[in-house]
């Protein structure tokens, strides 16, 4: 097993011009991180092919790798729904990744909770989730990058639908980002569900929530809505309500051993959050 951090993670730091993307390289290389990954528009300049190429050799300096790299898509509803621009767009920013070095590429499938009529039952947009998923990933490989869906975006967020997209793409170079906790998001149980998409694992987020249920008062600033209305709010990996060291135990159990990157979006300072969840990963995998 190998840990990265989610550029993601850094919140504010990574958009201020004395840290940015090369002090999140360095914080990386600094507290054990093996890898940094990419999320796309996070930092100054993302998509600059240039700049991409530079942080891919500022990172070999330092002695780490760049994962992954995480974008957007919307295979319903992108590109004003035209799915080969849609298609073409993520191809492009395929280019991006290879660019800043990354073997794996994460992108979302749609978003919402498919409110318009024809997709509001998720088997009838599978067909059409899964074609665009695989031609990307058949572009994907050529460039030596593996591609997954993760459990993200309300609508493809639950344990049985991302698994039944990925049995209908049905192609060795396409699986599964697991996030262990935005399972909360579609209110499953996050072990359970990790328990499901383990065998598709070719990337893992680490991330905690608090939970409180939604009989209970609004609790305020700081929380948000899953889409069955319970409260949730960002937390160092383990000090919440996710399970971290059920869900990776069961991804060790399944033989898991790629990168685990952590995701932080906590109330704490970022860089505490981020080494606190780091240092509880790597203790829960070595107890697994």
């Amino acid at each position: 097993m190998k840990t990265c951090v989610s550029t993601y993670s850094f919140g504010p730091y990574i958009k201020s011009a004395d840290f940015g993307i090369f002090g999140a390289i360095d914080f990386a290389a600094e507290n054990g991180f093996d890898g940094i990954e990419i999320v796309d528009g996070m930092h100054e300049n993302c998509s600059d092919l240039e700049l991409a190429k530079k942080v891919n050799e500022y990172c070999k300096e330092k002695g780490i790798e760049v994962a992954s790299f995480c974008t957007g898509a919307d295979f319903l509803f992108g590109s004003e729904g035209d799915l080969d621009a849609e298609v073409e767009r993520v191809c492009r920013i395929v280019d991006l990744a290879h660019a800043y070095g990354a073997k794996c590429f994460r992108h979302d499938v749609a978003y919402g909770h498919g409110d318009k009529r024809e997709y509001k039952f998720y088997e009838n947009a599978i067909p059409r989730l899964a074609e665009g998923c695989r031609r990307v990933s058949e572009y994907a490989e050529k460039l030596g990058i593996i591609t997954t869906t993760e459990n993200h975006g309300y609508y493809s967020q639950d344990c049985q639908r991302v698994a039944a997209l990925i049995s209908a793409v049905d192609y060795d170079n396409f699986g599964a980002l697991v996030d262990i906790g935005n399972f909360m998001c579609a209110d499953e149980t996050p072990y359970k569900s990790v328990a499901i998409v383990a065998p598709y694992a070719k990337m893992v987020h680490a991330k905690d929530f608090y939970f409180k249920s939604c009989l209970d008062v609004n609790p305020g600033e700081g929380w948000f809505r899953s889409r069955g209305n319970n409260y949730l709010r960002g937390a160092i990996i383990g000090h919440g309500d996710a399970g971290a060291f059920q869900s990776l135990s069961i991804l060790k159990k399944n033989g898991y051993d790629g990168y685990i990157s952590i995701e932080f979006e906590g109330h704490e300072d970022r860089l505490i959050g981020i080494k606190m969840g780091h240092a509880n990963v790597k203790r829960f995998w070595e107890m697994a």
